[in-house]
């Protein structure tokens, strides 16, 4: 097995830039870093968003009041009661983990209940037992802007969450895990089993879904004025409120939840860890794990292109495209909510998604290829560069700004897949230098692409999150670890399976980690998890590609600690630009 024993004992927290702080209203779940209190306040609820946060916050605060009272054990039948519904768990021999599966944690936020905040199911006393078997249905999907995506129809009636625990389990840590896919797919159908018992089956993991596409991140004024914005996040942190509510009925301590995710997972962390003035997560969760942080364009709620795909959607849908909509949506059947949503992504740029987290009023990492994935497969030229950053990846930059990102990634060789070699770097030396220049399967200006997305994406993010909790930024003892998952050929999420299960035949055995934290003054070291030796074989890529790997017997850990300043020719300067230019990027 090659999960990643690295949970216990980390604390982990984070923001979208180090040591920059900036005002948000409490609807939107972004706001700024702050020290741990329990008197969290929010401001006065002016919308249904201020009102469902200053809500949850007050029930949390009880709830860690109560929870301080209650033996955190499970009951020998495996049936919790909730309050408002009781389930039945069952035990699997095989893993030897208990499960409850399909947890209703909200209601329906279906008819009346779209685009508003989550909504709690009334108590219900001597509810009949559910035996929770089996998943919810997932959330209505929509795949990313890219040829042949094929529509996939969910169930709008998806906010459940999932459990498992030890046997026994007594006062455990609690791991709630955030699943990725663009905030456009995905599901809480991660099996978090491998991840339990290669930590000595020492905490409970909970896997949560969230609404999706349209139905989670649907913004504009009239969203902000009749219902509430970034609704997908609202989700996540209701459900936060019902683990800390509950979980002592499962064996966990309700003090000690550690949130994580990868992707849009790893993006929704960072968004819980600064909302509310960095308040929210004292109260819900004290560590969290962003993998790969994906972070989109900050738009504002209201903002020229939220806006418009809000207009779009309704168009789609068959309503109005322009005025007061909100009731003609309400009243469509699903199926034209879902299609509308599909078709709004699919008209993106390539491999974008429709709808995002926006603006209204930790141990972090990435993989060593992360771009791949998102950038068409079609650049060979400078000038064919130019057009994707200009057009799509940065559409609000001038033409000097562009070329200052072309300066600091410098590669004037044509693509050329038949010039070869093509083969992997060392991240610090050797010919070629730096992933600018060349990967297993790129070279030239499609490589440079490849990596000016990666890092402006996800690998700065992930630095920033770590810097913002580190040394001098945060000065309040908090500590931050950064990795850099390289196991050939490490593109976006495939680090996953070794932290997660089950693991993939080019990771070996034993991948378990232990590294020095990230400090902003003393040296931007980071860990590099990669492994050499093994038998090579050649592995397909989803896009279509073929990369080489290398899988036992022979695969040992070739763990390093590396320097930002210098790794791939200096990817620590490269941040620096991307984030010279946030003011002229949505933020």
């Amino acid at each position: 097995m090659a999960t990643l024993r690295w949970l216990t004992g980390l604390l982990i927290v984070g923001t979208l830039a180090s040591c920059v702080t900036r005002t948000a209203d409490s609807s939107d779940i972004v706001g700024t870093a702050s020290s741990p209190s329990q008197d969290v306040t929010v401001p006065e609820p002016s919308d249904l968003g201020s009102q469902f946060v200053s809500e949850l916050i007050a029930n949390a605060t009880d709830a860690v009041l109560e929870e301080r009272r209650a033996a955190c054990s499970q009951d020998s039948s495996l049936v919790v009661d909730l309050g408002y519904a009781m389930y039945r768990g069952q035990h699997n021999k095989t893993i030897g983990l208990n499960s409850w599966k399909g947890i209703r944690y909200a209601a329906p936020p279906t008819g009346n209940l779209r685009w508003l905040p989550p909504k709690g199911l009334p108590p219900k006393k001597k509810a009949p037992v559910t035996n929770a078997t089996a998943f919810g249905p997932m959330c209505p999907q929509s795949l990313s802007s890219i040829p042949g995506a094929v529509y996939t129809p969910g169930n709008e009636d998806c906010l459940f969450l999932n459990v498992y625990a030890p046997p026994n389990a007594t006062g455990l840590p609690v791991l709630v895990w955030i699943h990725g896919g663009g905030y456009g797919q995905g599901g809480g159908t991660q099996d978090m089993s491998d991840i339990i018992n290669a930590n000595n089956r020492g905490f409970i993991a909970v896997t949560i879904q969230y609404r999706l596409g349209a139905f989670g991140w649907l913004s504009s004024s009239e969203v902000k004025s009749r219902g509430a914005v970034n609704a997908g996040l609202l989700d996540q942190a209701f459900a936060l409120g019902r683990v800390k509510s509950h979980i002592c009925l499962f064996g966990g301590d309700p003090t000690q939840v550690t949130i994580a995710g990868v992707s849009a997972g790893g993006g929704s962390v960072m968004y819980h860890d600064i909302a509310v003035k960095g308040g929210l997560g004292t109260l819900l969760f004290r560590r969290s794990i962003a993998s790969s942080p994906y972070l989109p364009f900050q738009y504002v709620h209201d903002d020229a292109l939220p806006t418009a795909r809000y207009y779009a959607f309704s168009r789609a849908a068959g309503c109005p495209d322009n005025g007061n909509v909100f009731d003609c949506l309400v009243g469509k059947d699903t199926d034209t909510l879902q299609q509308a949503s599909f078709n709004v992504t699919q008209s993106s740029p390539y491999s974008y998604w429709g709808f995002w987290p926006l603006t209204d009023g930790p141990l972090v990492g990435h993989n060593a290829n992360e771009g791949p994935l998102f950038v068409p497969p079609t650049l060979k030229t400078e000038s064919d560069l130019i057009d994707w950053l200009s057009g799509a990846e940065f559409p609000n930059l001038t033409g000097t700004q562009i070329n200052t990102i072309l300066a600091a990634n410098p590669n004037n060789v044509t693509t050329d897949l038949a010039r070869g070699p093509l083969f992997k770097t060392t991240g610090l030396s050797g010919a070629p230098i730096t992933a600018v220049q060349v990967s297993q399967i790129a070279n030239g200006q499609q490589q440079r692409a490849n990596n000016i997305y990666a890092e402006a994406t996800f690998a700065c993010p992930a630095y920033w999150l770590a810097s913002a909790y580190s040394g001098g930024c945060s000065g309040r003892g908090r500590r931050a670890w950064l990795y850099q998952y390289s196991v050939p050929f490490a593109f976006h999420q495939t680090d996953v399976a070794a932290f997660l299960g089950p693991n993939t035949p080019n990771q070996g055995a034993d991948l378990v980690v232990a590294w020095p934290t990230w400090d902003d003054e003393t040296g931007l070291g980071f860990l590099n998890l990669n492994q050499t030796g093994g038998v090579s074989y050649v592995m397909p890529l989803p896009w279509g590609a073929n990369v080489t790997q290398f899988a036992d017997p022979g695969l040992r850990n070739a763990f390093t600690i590396a320097s930002a300043e210098t790794w791939e020719g200096g990817r620590k300067a490269r941040c620096d630009v991307y984030l010279g230019l946030a003011a002229s990027i949505p933020v």
